[in-house]
Formats: structure tokens, C-alpha cells, sequence
């Protein structure tokens, strides 16, 4: 096919010009030339490139690497300073023998420590049980003291309750005869008769307030209305009579009873010595119910209701009511016999003393060691 084409070429007339040859120009072989040689100056550039920067990379790596290996070194030379450090230490440190005698002697202490540890509690045990049997002792006598003088059964009674329940809690057999005089003391607080002396206190100085204030009621004329006398005139001479009549009306009294005790009207003077009399008499009477003086109290109650009786009438309403008081306070106790708490205090007493005695005399108990030392 080649050789078909070539001959047909070499047929045609070399004057002919081909249609094909006169419209293309033919390059020029310069500018190509110069082409190549632009992108060879190129590509050679970005070689030259590329090789600096890996240069320049291997350069960085080279500097991390180095910064690394003193970093290296460093810690290499902490670690070699730590190593000399421990020996150092390792070299203080006591022998086997050296550390299982000190192991011996921690475990003899800590033996120790326990025991004493448990010595201590028996002791503050006990003390504190001697003291709460100290507390009783004094509820015992604070008791006795409030029953002699101040006669307070209701102050003594819980007094004696709390001694027993201290005993109580001790939970000895021991103490049973001592709770025995105080069970029998508190039966003998709770039969007593119950004393009010501050509301007979009170009851008596409300009644010396009536007495102070008591009065001998003396007969009035009162005008009805009706009698001769309002039938006159202001003005008129007989008013004069009227007045007359009525001052004369408050010295004289007209009695159509006259088989009756009359007894002479207090006045002035006269009343303020009868009262002041009744309210000494009164007053008297509230010191002895503060004191429990029965005697005392009786005695100034019934001088009271005789200054009463002697010196107002019966008939007076105020005077009725003030006997009618004065006799109801009269059979009121003001004191009861109060019990003897020496017993119960004495049976406390030896109580404390026998423990006392008993935990003096108990043997200390000694700890057990075990194996290896330990207790």
C-alpha cells in the first residue's frame, strides 16, 4: 500500500503545485527549539528546587533530632543523679536484723498501749460509777435538808426517787438492802398529807385585805318619801328640824329588840386599833403557815376570830363571812411529821463503801500476747 503510494507520488509532475503545499506553511525550526530548551531550563529549576527544599527539610529533621538526643542526655543524666540518690538511701536503710528488732519492739509497744488502754477504761468506768453513787449520796442529803427545813415533801420525794433510780442503774445485787430503806422512805413521803401553804398563804392575806377594810355599820334615818319631814320646804322653818333629826339619827338608835345584846359602835380611834389588831392576828397566822408552826397558827387564828367576835355584831354580813373563813382555815394542817431519811442514807452510805472495797481488791487483768508479739 506504501509503495502503491510513493510511486504515485513519484508519477506526479514536480511544476504541478499541490493544493495542500500552498495553503500550510511549514514550521519553523527555531521557536521549537527554544521551546524545549525553556522547559528543560524549567524542569531543571524545579529539580534545583526540590532539592533545596529537601535540603532543607533534612536540615529541620537534623535539628529535632539533635534537640531530641540533648533531650535525651538530660533526662538520661536526672535518671543517672535519681540512680545515685536511691543507693544513697538504699545505703541508710537498716539491716534485716536492725529492721525485725524494731518490728519487735513496735509490737511490745502496741501491747503495751492496749493494756494500758484498757486499765484506763476500767478506771474511768469505776469513776464514773463513783460518781453517780457520790450524786445519790447527795439527792439523799439534799432531801433530808428540804424535809428539816423547808417541810418540801414533793421536792424530797423526787429527790429520793432520783437516788433510787442511780441505784438502779448500777444493776448490783449488792445494792439491794439500800434500795430497800429507799423504797421504804418513798412510801412514807407518799402517805404524808398534802400542804398548801402558799394557798394558805394566800387565803390569809386575802383576808387581812377584808379585815383591813371591815366597818361597824351605824343605823341611818332613810326618808320614804312619805313621813312629815319631806313634806316641808327648802326654806321653811321646819327643814331645820329635819336636819336636825337626821344628825341625831347617827347617835342614837331606837332597837325594838331590846332584849338582845346590843354592843357599843366602833368609831374613829376604837376601829383602827380592832382592825389593826385583826390584821397583826392574820398576819401572824401566815408566818406560822409559811413555818409550819401549828401551834403558832391555831393561836393567832383564834385571837383573830375573838377580836371579831368582840368587837363586831354578829348581824354584820362582812364579819359573818370573815368568822365563816377564819373557822374553815383554823382545821387546815400547816405541818405533818416528816420521816427520818438516816436510814436510807446510812444503807447508801455502806453500799459505796463495800464496792469501793470490792474493786480495790479485784485483780487487774493481764492482756494475752500472741503469736509473733502481738497481744
Amino acid at each position: 500500500m506504501s509503495d502503491q503510494t510513493l510511486s504515485a507520488q513519484d508519477q506526479t509532475s514536480p511544476l504541478e503545485p499541490s493544493p495542500i503545499a500552498d495553503s500550510v506553511v511549514p514550521p519553523r525550526r527555531g521557536n521549537g527549539l527554544a521551546l524545549v530548551a525553556l522547559l528543560l531550563a524549567a524542569a531543571a529549576a524545579a529539580a534545583a528546587g526540590w532539592g533545596l527544599w529537601q535540603a532543607r527539610q533534612l536540615q529541620v529533621h537534623d535539628q529535632q533530632l539533635l534537640a531530641q538526643l540533648q533531650d535525651t542526655g538530660a533526662q538520661a543524666q536526672a535518671l543517672a543523679q535519681r540512680e545515685q540518690a536511691l543507693a544513697a538511701q538504699l545505703g541508710q536503710l537498716p539491716s534485716a536484723d536492725e529492721l525485725e528488732e524494731r518490728r519487735r519492739l513496735v509490737a511490745q509497744l502496741q501491747g503495751d498501749q492496749q493494756q494500758l488502754s484498757k486499765r484506763l477504761e476500767t478506771v474511768l468506768g469505776a469513776s464514773r460509777q463513783d460518781w453517780r453513787l457520790a450524786e445519790a449520796e447527795h439527792l439523799l442529803r439534799l432531801a433530808s435538808l428540804r424535809l428539816s427545813a423547808l417541810q418540801d415533801v414533793n421536792s424530797a420525794t423526787v429527790l429520793v426517787r432520783g437516788a433510787d433510780d442511780i441505784l438502779r442503774d448500777q444493776d448490783d445485787p449488792a445494792a439491794f438492802a439500800a434500795r430497800e430503806q429507799l423504797a421504804k422512805t418513798l412510801l412514807a413521803l407518799r402517805s404524808l398529807a398534802a400542804l398548801d401553804r402558799t394557798g394558805l398563804f394566800l387565803r390569809l392575806g386575802a383576808l387581812r385585805t377584808q379585815a383591813a377594810q371591815l366597818n361597824a355599820l351605824a343605823p341611818a334615818f332613810v326618808g320614804q318619801g312619805d313621813g312629815q319631814f319631806s313634806l316641808t320646804a327648802e326654806g321653811d322653818g321646819s327643814s331645820r328640824w329635819a336636819q336636825w333629826w337626821e344628825a341625831l339619827s347617827h347617835y342614837i338608835r331606837i332597837d325594838f329588840n331590846a332584849d338582845q345584846n346590843i354592843r357599843p359602835l366602833l368609831a374613829g380611834q376604837s376601829l383602827t386599833q380592832v382592825r389593826l389588831a385583826l390584821t397583826l392576828a392574820l398576819e401572824q397566822a401566815q408566818w406560822a403557815a409559811l413555818n409550819g408552826q401549828t401551834a403558832v397558827y391555831q393561836q393567832a387564828l383564834k385571837q383573830a376570830r375573838d377580836v371579831l367576835e368582840g368587837s363586831f355584831n354578829a348581824d354584820n354580813p362582812d364579819s359573818q363571812a370573815l368568822r365563816v373563813h377564819i373557822d374553815e382555815l383554823i382545821g387546815q394542817p400547816v405541818a405533818v411529821e416528816m420521816p427520818d431519811l438516816a436510814p436510807a442514807l446510812t444503807a447508801v452510805q455502806a453500799y459505796i463503801v463495800r464496792r469501793q472495797a470490792a474493786e480495790q481488791t479485784a485483780p487487774t487483768p493481764t492482756p494475752v500476747m500472741q503469736e509473733g508479739g502481738q497481744p
